[in-house]
């Protein structure tokens, strides 16, 4: 659907509105309310920016509480000018909405990840509104524990915390994961109005990159982010070994991978591939806590790496899965080995509260030969292999071949849209249906008017995952009371949820994300950055 197309329908709603309401004797004010607000969310969302504008200053003169009737002639004056800024907008060229690709940053480079820990209303929002302009995605935690559920479930490329928190201080939470920071390289910045000298100096003694009072100075804070990422990037080019297993990591894994392919295409030299994903790994972070989570990835790597020849390469492929290339051994030999590997493993006994406990692993294999000679397709294979033995009850090993199912079949995200506003319904449930993001094998797109409509309807399943892009005003049930009854009645680890908000009081987002949203977007908001947000929302818990 183009961009005019969304002008048209856009400027017919509109039209239609005005001349259903010239028909009847007067217009609730919390109507009008609704229609501004709607209009401005939807005009600026597909480019119409002059009725965005108009809707937004004209919004200023109503109230969504109040129940006063204008007449016609009242209303009128307010809303008619309305008709004669589409047809400017259309002289002057609306701006494209953005196709789906436009959700990467134009270079081609990484979009760095920000946490962001404070409890600081303004300045929360401030810094992420200063920081998303120089690309870098930014995650919100108002408490130290969603700080550290955030932390230890995404792994973010930097962190800039807060000494005072309400529910425990900051200096504590540095204390929590600034091992495991340093091993994953990810530079911790304290952002504080705690200027004492003994606490800077604690805080450098703990392992902290730069301390920053507050008030910030935003010019500087932006140059030494900056500074700080490329810092990063000079120790990444420089490290092939991931510190928390010992295995080799992504970087060494590519550079193996182009090796032997290389060496067979010289040699023939027969190579196989298995990819090697812990069980219900998230489980045991969930259920014992991140700490024997790495106990855990530790023990399977001092055990795989005592399993292997020499000439063999155990690499951290990510997360809680690994891949082993087995140079000079065909698919049939290296199943044994990763049987083995498999029997040995499952018998290791973890002990956490007050409980032991077991962990096993799934498996896939493939073997290099003449007309796999593509790194994607013999890691597609190894993944369809490993998927295959997922599904058939894990703890087990498939070898690849042609009749398997394609795909990781358990990665089907629900993506729920629930607005008032049927354009915006009809626009985002578009771009989502077309929406192919890597590694999900299925996007499920569904919508609803309102809060009592979605809530009554058979949308949840326990077995699936689902992010849940609510409005934050809607009649009948406001989104915020919406999002009250879905963290109270569903479990928060299979449910995202991003609120789409037209508020600017910023109290109103802090308190959203207080009751359990995971992110918000104000209207009108950009299709691309809509679609970076929910897919990194996405990987967060499928994988």
């Amino acid at each position: 659907m183009t961009t005019r197309k969304y002008k048209e329908l856009v400027e017919q709603r509109t039209r239609q509105t005005l001349q259903k309401w010239s028909e009847q004797p007067d217009v609730e004010e919390k109507e009008i309310y609704r229609f501004l607000h709607n209009l401005k969310g939807t005009a600026g969302t597909v480019g119409i920016h002059l009725v965005e504008e108009y809707a937004g200053s004209t919004l200023l003169y109503f109230s969504d509480e109040s129940y006063k009737n204008w007449t016609e002639a009242e209303w009128g004056d307010y809303l008619y000018p309305l008709l004669g800024l589409f047809d400017e907008q259309l002289m002057n060229g609306a701006i494209p909405v953005p196709g789906l690709q436009a959700a990467m940053l134009s270079d081609g480079k990484k979009q760095y990840e920000i946490l962001l820990i404070d409890d600081d209303v303004e300045l929360v929002a401030f810094l992420r509104e200063s920081l998303e302009k120089q690309s870098y995605f930014v995650s919100i935690a108002l408490s130290a524990e969603r700080g550290l559920k955030i932390f230890y479930e995404t792994k973010p490329d930097m962190i800039l915390l807060d000494i005072l928190l309400p529910d425990q201080s900051g200096i504590d939470v540095l204390k929590q994961i600034i091992g495991k920071a340093k091993k994953e390289r990810i530079p911790i910045i304290i952002v504080s109005g705690e200027h004492s000298k003994d606490v800077q100096m604690y805080a450098y003694s703990l392992g902290v990159m730069d301390y920053i009072p507050k008030p910030v100075d935003i010019d500087l804070f932006l140059v030494l982010i900056k500074n700080r990422f490329e810092l990063k990037l000079e120790w990444q080019k420089s490290i092939i070994v991931d510190e928390l297993t010992g295995a080799f990591n992504r970087k060494y894994f590519n550079q193996t991978m182009k090796q032997l392919i290389s060496d067979f295409r010289r040699t023939e030299r027969t190579f196989s591939l298995a990819l090697m994903d812990l069980d219900y790994f998230k489980h045991v972070n969930d259920s014992y806590g991140h700490l024997v989570g790495d106990e855990v990835l530790q023990t399977f790597s001092e055990l795989v790496l005592k399993s292997i020849r020499v000439e063999d390469t155990f690499c951290r492929y990510g997360g809680e899965e690994f891949a082993l290339f087995m140079p000079n051994t065909d698919a049939a030999s290296a199943m044994l080995v990763i049987e083995r590997i498999q029997q040995q493993f499952s018998l290791k006994e973890f002990w956490a509260k007050n409980e032991r406990f077991n962990v096993s692993f799934s498996a896939g294999i493939t073997e290099v030969t003449e007309s796999h000679l593509n790194a994607d397709k013999l890691i597609d294979e190894a993944d369809q292999a490993l998927y295959a033995s997922k599904h058939a009850g894990r703890n087990q090993t498939t070898l690849y071949d042609e009749h398997l199912p394609a795909g990781k079949l358990e990665s089907v995200l629900n993506v729920i849209i629930v607005d008032d506003d049927p354009l915006i319904r009809r626009i985002v449930t578009h771009q989502f249906q077309a929406w192919e993001p890597e590694s999900i094998a299925k996007v499920k797109v569904s919508s609803y008017s309102n809060g009592p409509q979605f809530l009554q309807s058979d949308w949840y399943a326990p077995e699936e995952k689902f992010i849940i892009l609510l409005d934050g005003i809607m009649p009948e049930l406001d989104g915020l009371e919406v999002l009250e009854r879905i963290r109270g009645s569903y479990p928060e680890v299979n449910i995202l949820v991003i609120m789409l908000t037209g508020r600017n009081d910023q109290r109103d987002i802090i308190h959203a994300l207080q009751m359990g949203a995971d992110d918000y977007v104000i209207k009108p908001f950009h299709l691309p950055e809509l679609l970076i947000r929910i897919e990194r929302l996405a990987h967060r818990f499928l994988f």
